[in-house]
C-alpha cells in the first residue's frame, strides 16, 4: 500500500509521535477558539474534539494499513481548524509537512533498505 510504512520502519515511530503532539494540540485549540476566536464553546469543542479523536483513531491504528489512511485524513482536517481559529493554519500546516515528510524519509529508507 502506497499510503501505509511496513510495522519494521523506524519513522513509523516519528508518525506515531506527530499524531500524539496533534492530539494535544488540537484539544488545547478548544479554549483558544473559545477565548480568542470568540468560537461557541459547541463548536470549538466539537471541531477540536473531533480532530483530536481523528488524531488519536489514527495513532491507536498505526501498526495496521488503516491507521496511516485515517492519519492522512487528519491531516487536512488540522488545517481546516484555521477557519475556527487562525492560528490552526500554521499549527496544522507544520503538523501536516512534519506527516508528510516524515512519511517521505520512511519511503526513502524502505527503499534503500530493500535495494529499489
Amino acid at each position: 500500500m502506497r499510503y501505509a510504512l511496513p510495522s519494521s520502519n523506524p519513522m513509523r515511530v516519528v508518525l506515531l509521535t506527530v499524531l500524539i503532539f496533534e492530539v494535544v494540540i488540537f484539544g488545547l485549540a478548544v479554549p483558544v477558539m473559545i477565548l480568542v476566536s470568540g468560537i461557541s464553546a459547541e463548536l470549538a469543542a466539537l471541531g477540536g474534539g473531533l480532530a483530536a479523536l481523528l488524531a488519536l483513531v489514527a495513532a491507536g491504528l498505526l501498526r495496521r494499513p488503516v491507521g496511516y489512511l485515517v492519519g492522512w485524513i487528519t491531516q487536512p482536517i488540522g488545517l481546516l481548524l484555521g477557519f475556527l481559529t487562525p492560528a490552526m493554519f500554521l499549527a496544522g500546516g507544520l503538523f501536516a509537512g512534519l506527516w508528510l515528510l516524515s512519511f517521505v524519509l520512511g519511503r526513502r529508507l524502505e527503499a534503500n533498505v530493500h535495494g529499489e
